[in-house]
């Protein structure tokens, strides 16, 4: 299981397409999010955290780490959130939590079109601490 999530965690942080890191402090968080097409991962990965591989499917990667403990571990949160198209039709996404050894994450699968243009808004709330990210991203069917 260990191999699965080293994999998994790879291709979480890889998939996202050569920029800046993105990444947002609220507080005393340090919050990593990523999304990318479902097929980026293997049948096998996908298979083993009940993720559904479909070109028109993307997932949205959240995880939230303690500035203020040493070597900022994972923490866990609650997140809420919705992805808007430009027609202002909205789609809410239901995060899941992932555990694996001191890692947490969690993970929200969303559906989108061909060239669909999303602009996500995700509230974290960890301990009284809350804030919002704020992205958006275009989904290609390959």
């Amino acid at each position: 299981m260990k191999n699965m999530f080293f994999l998994l965690s790879a291709l979480l942080f890889s998939a996202l397409p050569a920029q800046a890191e993105q990444l947002k402090n609220i507080g005393e968080l340090e919050v990593h999010y990523s999304s990318f097409p479902s097929t980026f991962l293997t049948p096998e990965v996908a298979s083993t955290y009940r993720i559904q591989r479909s070109r028109y499917s993307a997932i949205v990667n959240v995880t939230v780490l303690d500035k203020s403990q040493q070597g900022k571990p994972a923490v866990a949160a609650v997140l809420s959130g919705t992805a808007r198209n430009l027609l202002g039709n909205e789609k809410r996404l239901s995060f899941r939590e992932v555990r694996e050894g001191k890692a947490i994450y969690y993970i929200a699968e969303i559906s989108h079109a061909n060239e669909e243009s999303l602009k996500f808004n995700i509230d974290v709330s960890q301990n009284g601490t809350n804030g919002t990210i704020n992205f958006k991203q275009t989904f290609f069917v390959d």
